[in-house]
Order: structure tokens, then C-alpha cells, then sequence
């Protein structure tokens, strides 16, 4: 048995070659809770070609806070299997109050009692690199001891400066790992035992008067706290620090919302049409794309030369979505080559 293990983009990138995946037995989706829109693309073409081409291909999806008996439900009636894995309890601690301060310095107040109060190393969820910078300067103005290292976690970071991050402390010393999203799920970190939560992300939102997507501040989910909380229970018992109120997260919504709901589609709309697809209700989603998003992505690959007057792929379309970039990047990247 061979595993290849690839990104849902690449995913969809073999499919659109191979659309009954030749020599594939079956399609893994992992951490699907996470909704992004490649992976909802890419399942959705799997249970196409399941459909049309390969019947005998098997399709497993795991997640670990996503609403399985939706899920299921989509999957024509998968059986849920359910695998509770080792965990140590977790203290959750919330906010008396609503807090009118900054989240930096929030965040910062909880770093010092958490250093004072709890036990092992700390992970602060911020939810962007300006909140993680800000919050790092403010520790290093504070006599924290030589002891305590605060190591920030981010995308856009070396992979030194990660590795420190992720290692884990040595004996007799503490570290404060200030991180994003980065370390909800995509990886673990050593020896954390105590999780500080601004209970804030960012997420990209499409927004139609610009034809631009831009990035915007966000409440998570209550599926997302309880992914983070867990942070702190992977070794040992640990402690949760929430930095909102008991009654703000019964107020938060019970799942991130998925990105086709509010993402630029017109990579979608690239995709479908290669795929064949010019209605997108003809394949089985999860959440359904929007129709007034999708038309206007399609709008747009009309106008790049991307997609005929029926809406269907253009040589030039299949040429951008071999790029592997937005169509509108893919097309200035064909320009400026020709010119």
C-alpha cells in the first residue's frame, strides 16, 4: 500500500488530469473542520467521480469538531466512527467581565498571572503577526526572569524562528509561545500545558462592490475554542484561559463558518468549468456556493477570456487554472510573458 499524502490543491489538481483517479483506492480528507474551500471543492469532485467514473473508490473524512451526522448525511449515509483520543482534563477559566482594553495588553495580563499562577508552558492564540509583535515587545519591556523565553508562531516566519517555537523548553526553563491559527491544528507543541485564548482570527472576506477579497478580524467559533482549549491537555492536566465571558461564548457560533460562503469563487468557477460544470448544483456540497458570488466570478472569467459566452473553458481558462494562481494573477502572469 502506497500513501501520498498532498494538499487539497493539489488534490484537485490531479482530479481535473485524472478525473477517476486511476490506481487510487482511497481519497483521505483530514481536519476537514476546517472548511476551507479547496477541501470542499475537492470532495465534492470526488463524489463525482465516485459517482460517474469510479464507483468502487472509498472516500473517509475525519474531522475533529465538524457535525458528523451532516457530514454523514451528505456521504449518503457513511457510517460516523468516533475515536476519542488521550486527553488530560483542562481547567477553563473565562473573563468576570467584558474588557474594554486592547487584546495585546489583555493577552499580556494573562501571560504574567498565567506565569505566576499555572504550571508548565504557555500557548497565547492572537490572531494576526501585528497582535503576536505587539505583544512580544510588551513582555520584553517586563522582567519575566532569564528563565521564560517568548517565542513567536507564524506563518511568515523562518523555519528557525518556528522550530524554536514548536522544540521544547529545557529543564528549569518556561516558554511563551505566541501563535495564530498555525497552532490550532496544524501542528502540536511540546510541553504546552496552560492556553491563553483571544478568541479572535482572521479570515478572508470576498466582497462583491470590489470584486477583492480583504481580511478581517473575527470571533471563532465555539468548535474552534474547544480545538485551541485542547491545546493544553495533550500531556498533562492544564488549564484554559479564556479571555471572554462565560456568556460571550455561549453567544459564539457553534462552527466556523466554511469558506465557500464567503470567499472570492472565482477560482471555483474555474475549476467547475474545467471540470465540466456549468451548474454547481448539479455536485454535492456541504454548503452550497452562493449564486450570487459564483455569477459573479463568472462574470469575471468572461471578461479575462477564461470562459466563453456559454461558460464554458476557454484554452485560455485551462491555461490559468494550470498556474495554479487567482485567474486574475494567472492572466497578468500570461500577459506580461507574451509581451
Amino acid at each position: 500500500t502506497r500513501i501520498e499524502v498532498v494538499t487539497e490543491g493539489i488534490l484537485t489538481r490531479q482530479l481535473q488530469r485524472d478525473p477517476a483517479l486511476d490506481g487510487v483506492g482511497l481519497v483521505i480528507f483530514d481536519e476537514f473542520h476546517e472548511r476551507s474551500l479547496q477541501a470542499d471543492t475537492g470532495l465534492a469532485f470526488v463524489l463525482d467521480a465516485q459517482r460517474h467514473l469510479a464507483p468502487d473508490l472509498r472516500i473517509l473524512v475525519m474531522s475533529a469538531t465538524l457535525d458528523g451526522a451532516a457530514l454523514a448525511r451528505l456521504l449518503e449515509g457513511a457510517p460516523v466512527i468516533s475515536a476519542p483520543g488521550l486527553s488530560y482534563p483542562v481547567e477553563t477559566r473565562y473573563a468576570e467581565r467584558p474588557s474594554t482594553e486592547f487584546l495585546d495588553r489583555q493577552a499580556g495580563a494573562a501571560v504574567r498571572r498565567a506565569l505566576r499562577d499555572d504550571e508548565g508552558d504557555i500557548l497565547v492564540f492572537l490572531p494576526g503577526a501585528g497582535e503576536i509583535r505587539r505583544v512580544e515587545r510588551s513582555l520584553a519591556e517586563l522582567d519575566l526572569g532569564s528563565n521564560v523565553h517568548v517565542r513567536p508562531l507564524y506563518g511568515d516566519l523562518s523555519r528557525e524562528a518556528q522550530d524554536l517555537a514548536i522544540q521544547p523548553a529545557r529543564p528549569g526553563e518556561r516558554k511563551v509561545v505566541l501563535a495564530t491559527n498555525i497552532a490550532e491544528t496544524s501542528l502540536t507543541i511540546e510541553g504546552i500545558r496552560v492556553v491563553i485564548d483571544g478568541g479572535l482570527e482572521r479570515r478572508a472576506r470576498f466582497d462583491p462592490r470590489s470584486g477583492m477579497s480583504r481580511l478581517e478580524t473575527a470571533r471563532i467559533s465555539q468548535a474552534s475554542a474547544d480545538q485551541r482549549r485542547g491545546r493544553a491537555g495533550r500531556l498533562a492536566p492544564g488549564v484554559c484561559h479564556r479571555l471572554w465571558t462565560e456568556a460571550e461564548h455561549r453567544a459564539l457560533l457553534p462552527f466556523t463558518p466554511p469558506e465557500i460562503a464567503r470567499a472570492d469563487l472565482a477560482g471555483l468557477a474555474l475549476e467547475l468549468a474545467c471540470w465540466g460544470t456549468r451548474d454547481a448544483g448539479s455536485l454535492t456540497w456541504l454548503t452550497p456556493p452562493p449564486p450570487g458570488a459564483l455569477s459573479q466570478a463568472r462574470e469575471l472569467l468572461q471578461a479575462l477570456g477564461a470562459l466563453d459566452a456559454a461558460g464554458t473553458a476557454t484554452a485560455h481558462g485551462r491555461e490559468l487554472l494550470g498556474i495554479g494562481a487567482h485567474p486574475r494573477l494567472a492572466h497578468l502572469m500570461l500577459g506580461a510573458k507574451l509581451a
